[in-house]
């Protein structure tokens, strides 16, 4: 005997079309190409708050490279103000 390998989506539509349902079987058969969006583009001041957090993210961090108390927040107010310049 032949041996038969459906998509889910033909399956549905198969399944469908026999329990009496209005899906048109090649609507099924094209197959819809997803694009993903645009990525945004970076401002000027989010490139230049990423360089001066990345520059100064140590001052604020443990030997073992965990957060001091409270360390990401002045670590993140200061980037700020070196990006505000």
């Amino acid at each position: 005997m032949a041996e038969v390998t459906l998509t889910l989506e033909e399956y549905e539509a198969l399944r469908e079309m026999a329990m009496g349902g209005n899906v048109v079987a090649s609507e099924v058969l094209n197959e819809e190409v997803i694009v993903a969006p645009a990525k945004r583009k970076p401002s000027a001041y989010n490139l230049r708050y990423s360089k001066a957090f990345k520059s100064i993210q140590n001052d604020y961090k443990k030997k073992n490279g965990s957060w001091k108390v409270n360390g990401f927040r002045r670590a993140a107010s200061a980037a700020r103000k070196l990006a505000k310049k």
